[in-house]
């Protein structure tokens, strides 16, 4: 599993979750990064957020589609953005996107249902349901609630989340 993402507090949050439910977790800092180390952790899952420095998560993606030797591995983008702001379709690279602020829970459904895929040897996408049918997210695949989100620079939204929020670290 590798988890990139710009914001250490995120990055940290997911590799924590997803660690305590018994996945091995590596981090990058940003896309450049991911393809720096991609081929040497051979991870079956990553989780991208979209707006990185360097090169962005949806960039990042496509590479790693033009790539035999990445193609297979299942893609999630973990972002503040919508599906729609970002333009996310089935052809874009990405498996399944999840919105920010998000439920811990929805966090590790979605990376199991990756994984489990990627570990039957199927091409991506292949059997790996669209996010709406997992349980607990809204129809239009998004996930909210959890954890205080980041908005992107002059959009002019904050981050924040439900009564169930979860804080970030420190």
């Amino acid at each position: 599993m590798l988890v990139v993402d710009d914001n250490k507090v995120i990055r940290q949050l997911i590799k924590v979750n997803l660690e305590l439910e018994g996945f091995e977790v590596v981090t990058a800092d940003d896309g450049a990064e991911c393809l720096e180390i991609v081929h040497r952790i051979r991870p079956d899952v990553i989780t991208l957020d979209v707006v990185m420095p360097r090169l962005d998560g949806l960039r990042t993606a496509e590479r790693l589609r033009a790539d035999p030797r990445t193609r297979h591995i299942r893609v999630a983008i973990v972002s503040a953005c919508t599906r729609a702001e970002i333009g996310v379709e089935r052809s874009s690279g990405v498996d399944a996107v999840l919105a920010k602020p998000f439920e811990p829970a929805a966090l590790v459904r979605m990376v199991r249902r990756l994984a489990r895929g990627a570990q039957r040897g199927a091409p991506s996408l292949a059997g790996v349901p669209e996010l709406s049918e997992l349980p607990g997210l809204s129809e239009d695949g998004m996930a909210g609630g959890g954890m205080a989100g980041d908005g992107l620079p002059g959009d002019g939204r904050q981050g924040g989340g439900s009564g169930s929020a979860v804080r970030p670290l420190g």
